[in-house]
């Protein structure tokens, strides 16, 4: 029984082969794209258009800037008490608002609070690809994922073309995320729900020098 199954898999396979010339031979595998021929402002601008079509605001700044528009994007988005992780650096702190570290805050906690403030450890600019790892300046994962609101921070130089510049450059010892704009799912009868899996908004803070 099982060698004729395995004998009319193969013939069905063979009749595949013959009418589509360019098919993979048993075993090979394609040749995929790895980098981008863009350099760093070509990325960066790059990933901010394919971010942008998943209703992702980005905000362009500067180092020296990034309190300010942290502050203008709280703002517009009516935010008075935010999660941060402990080790958010002190430039990033933007005025008016109260900072409420992550030192093991209840699911409960961090939902009452208006978002999240974190950085990431990578972009990806062919995907529009944000990338968190439990990393420097990110915290924990429930800090991204409770709070309705994301603010996340993203550095020119973390930029890379492609998801497999990505994965050469992600450690294995820690829990890796990939976020491209807020959560949403049209799982449900086909009609789109977002905040499902996680927040309902995301800006992006993008750091140009």
């Amino acid at each position: 029984m099982s060698g004729s199954a395995s004998e009319a898999r193969e013939a069905i396979l063979g009749r595949i082969r013959a009418v589509v010339p360019a098919a993979h031979p048993p075993g090979a595998r394609p040749a995929y794209r790895r980098s981008l021929e863009l350099d760093r402002a070509g990325l960066v601008a790059l990933f901010a258009e394919r971010i942008a079509d998943y209703d992702v605001t980005v905000h362009p700044t500067t180092t020296d800037g990034l309190g300010a528009v942290l502050g203008e994007a709280c703002r517009a988005h009516a935010v008075r008490r935010l999660a941060v992780p402990q080790d958010l650096p002190a430039g990033w702190r933007p005025d008016g608002v109260v900072l409420v570290p992550d030192d093991g805050l209840s699911g409960a906690e961090l939902d009452a609070l208006d978002g999240a403030l974190t950085g990431c450890a990578l972009a990806i600019a062919d995907t529009g690809t944000i990338v968190l790892d439990s990393g420097p300046t990110q915290g924990r994962r429930a800090l991204t994922l409770i709070p309705d609101l994301h603010l996340c921070v993203v550095f020119a130089d973390t930029v890379v073309g492609t998801v497999p510049e990505a994965f050469d450059r992600i450690s294995v010892e820690r829990p890796v995320t990939f976020v491209s704009g807020p959560s949403a799912t049209s799982d449900i009868e086909l009609s789109r729900v977002r905040g499902v899996h996680g927040p309902r908004r995301l800006d992006v803070v993008m750091v140009l020098e």
